[in-house]
């Protein structure tokens, strides 16, 4: 995430070459382009956090799509099916990504 965060915060910058704390990035001429350590480790860190509420977000959407059938006009919802669904919409109100979330369970 080091390199996508670096060049979200440095338009200047593109490649780079490294890993960890020895990454060097370059601008189209080849200088070297200083970057922000602290800087760049927030911006990490939001993208990860960003990467992860989209996992969640992917697994839930799969979960809806496993009942979708269900909430057809030809069907009719049962009431714990509807609340199951309404709480796999209601996720992310709660959980941030898949490490800490407490999915319902399907009736």
């Amino acid at each position: 995430m080091r390199h996508e965060a670096i060049y979200s915060l440095y338009s200047s910058v593109t490649s780079i070459n490294g890993d960890g704390d020895n990454v060097i990035a370059y601008d189209d001429k080849g200088n070297v382009v200083t970057w922000d350590a602290t800087t760049v480790s927030n911006k990490e860190k939001e993208l990860i956090t960003a990467f992860k509420l989209n996992e969640l977000r992917i697994e839930r959407n799969r979960l809806l799509a496993e009942t979708d059938y269900l909430a057809l006009s030809d069907q009719t919802l049962s009431n714990d099916m509807k609340t199951y669904r309404q709480s796999l919409r209601d996720i992310t109100k709660t959980a941030t990504s898949l490490d800490d979330v407490k999915w319902p369970e399907k009736p």
